[in-house]
């Protein structure tokens, strides 16, 4: 018989430190120790050095076999200004993201777990803007998000198949379609075909060339209905641009949907709108306006889920992900 395998058998390996959360149901995972040295300046700056040097990097900790297309990845950075405790790169399964609303409570829970954060206020940097973050205690944190605005309303697109649909363009940190007219039932059960419907609508939006401003791809599209408790304000489904639909309500596009009811006189500043998820899982959203810009604060709860060490064994034909 063999003898039984020794650790000191296996090739080296290179360690990624990361702590897994969930916000209202969908992943986040922070990356504390192994990731890229992308160096100092804007995180803006920094975010497109991490797209085009550091794609594997971001493959294997998001992507199958270690991850999967519902997770978001957060890579803890210096922040370049000074007044942040701390600057953050989101990414997911197919790239970057500019702000991730459910990740961003996330990471404020993963900083509490980790000490480096007490309850109160401190400010992140991210790559569209400096986000402010109340960490409640207790799991649960508001983010205080980047401006957003309803850029178009009421968009008609064909989508093949489908007939026309109607939707508003909007900004939370990313690009959203939001659409209430849309005839479907937006239950858990049914995400198989809300998530072919949206993707339908997506495509239909690029081959028509609807856009956000500067050209910029809409990518993500988010539907609306009413809400199962009573005590919420609506019930969302979106889509995200890899094609996982978010588990949560979405901070970035409640963001955008509190715009866009601002917009047609809807909604007022400090009111509480509660976005409940295509899961139940709800968060607590309101603004407030500086000058002309709408800006959106959201909170939700956060759980720490695991503290792991991702192994990339060089011997491994898939440890760049896939």
């Amino acid at each position: 018989h063999a003898a039984p395998a020794r650790m000191t058998d296996t090739a080296p390996f290179r360690r990624i430190q990361v702590i897994d959360s969930h916000t209202g149901g969908e992943p986040t995972r922070v990356v504390v120790g192994g990731g890229p040295d992308l160096g100092l300046g804007p995180l803006a700056e920094r975010r497109e050095r991490f797209q085009q040097q550091c794609d594997v990097f971001r493959s294997l900790v998001v992507n199958e076999p270690r991850g999967s297309e519902t997770l978001v990845g957060a890579l803890l950075c210096a922040p370049s200004d000074p007044t942040c405790a701390a600057g953050v790169l989101f990414f997911n399964n197919i790239g970057p993201i500019g702000m991730c609303g459910h990740g961003a409570i996330g990471l404020t829970i993963t900083l509490a777990h980790l000490g480096r954060i007490e309850p109160g206020r401190f400010r992140l940097e991210t790559p569209v803007g400096v986000v402010t973050v109340d960490y409640l205690g207790d799991q649960r944190a508001t983010i205080e998000n980047v401006a957003s605005y309803r850029c178009r309303a009421a968009v008609p697109v064909e989508v093949p198949g489908r007939g026309p649909i109607t939707g508003d363009i909007a900004w939370g940190g990313n690009w959203f379609f939001l659409c209430a007219d849309h005839g479907q039932a937006l239950e858990a059960e049914n995400v198989a075909e809300l998530t072919a419907f949206c993707w339908q609508v997506r495509h239909a939006l690029m081959a028509a060339g609807i856009t956000g401003h500067g050209g910029q791809p809409i990518d993500h599209i988010e539907l609306f209905g009413p809400p199962r408790d009573p005590a919420n304000q609506s019930r969302n489904f979106v889509l995200c641009p890899g094609g996982a639909y978010d588990r949560s309500p979405c901070g970035t596009g409640t963001s955008a949907k509190l715009a866009c009811l601002h917009a047609s006189g809807q909604w007022q500043p400090g009111a509480i709108w509660r976005q409940e998820s295509i899961l139940g899982s709800v968060f607590e959203a309101a603004f407030r306006l500086d000058g002309p810009a709408l800006i959106p604060r959201i909170t939700g709860s956060a759980y720490i889920t695991a503290e792991s060490v991702l192994l990339l064994d060089p011997r491994d034909p898939f440890q760049a992900g896939f």
